[in-house]
């Protein structure tokens, strides 16, 4: 499968701006967190919707993906290109890198992005992707997840991602939880484990994934 490039050169001067990113370390490996320019977020459900979901042209990436869901959609390069979304993936990840570690990546090369759509019931086991850094986007979300069969449970995590990182030590958790919101984007190592927990009520979970690799140099330093 091709990757596709970001270069700099071709960017427009303050294009598809996201907001203020926040860098969450509930562990060794940070993870993060930006919106989705709305525009962006838009394109990506219209080509889905009205292009892509009924069509016998779209690529089933469901035979190389760890998940139990209805269906996961390989988004088209020149789609990824001229939406924006390489753009703002390139630049969430370049804004990363640089506020964790101050170092400045001169390469992402995305290697694949697909649409995973998600319904009562099913879910997506504990898996880690391929590539140096992925991420997840959510697109369109059910009204709400359904409620637990033990109403006394105090936390609900239906139709949430769960990020996995080794054991529970000393002030340190071994998990981070988090409610998928629409336009929230999340970025993380290849390597980080997750999963997402099913849901016990009607309507969509769509979300978006992506795998990429940046600077050989920069994936690897230890210091």
């Amino acid at each position: 499968m091709d990757s596709v490039e970001y270069k700099k050169n071709s960017e427009k001067k303050n294009a598809n701006r996201s907001s203020t990113m926040t860098i969450l370390r509930p562990f060794g490996p940070s993870i993060a967190k930006v919106k989705m320019p709305n525009k962006i977020l838009s394109r990506i459900n219209d080509y889905l919707s009205n292009e892509i979901i009924s069509s016998t042209k779209s690529i089933d990436m469901g035979p190389f993906l760890a998940s139990n869901v209805t269906q996961e959609i390989r988004l088209d390069d020149s789609f990824v290109k001229k939406s924006g979304l390489l753009q703002f993936l390139a630049k969430s990840t370049e804004s990363w890198i640089q506020q964790v570690s101050g170092k400045k990546i001169s390469q992402f090369k995305l290697m694949s992005s697909w649409a995973v759509r998600q319904f009562k019931h099913e879910y997506n086991p504990v898996h880690f992707h391929g590539g140096h850094i992925s991420g997840v986007g959510y697109l369109e979300l059910p009204e709400e997840f359904g409620v637990y069969a033990q109403s006394t449970k105090k936390g609900n995590l239906n139709g949430h991602i769960q990020f996995i990182n080794g054991s529970p030590q000393f002030l340190s958790n071994a998990a981070m939880s988090a409610k998928p919101e629409v336009g929230d984007f999340y970025f993380f190592p290849n390597y980080l484990l997750h999963t997402v927990y099913p849901f016990f009520a009607e309507g969509e979970r769509r979300s978006l994934s992506f795998n990429a690799m940046i600077d050989e140099n920069i994936f690897n330093a230890t210091h």
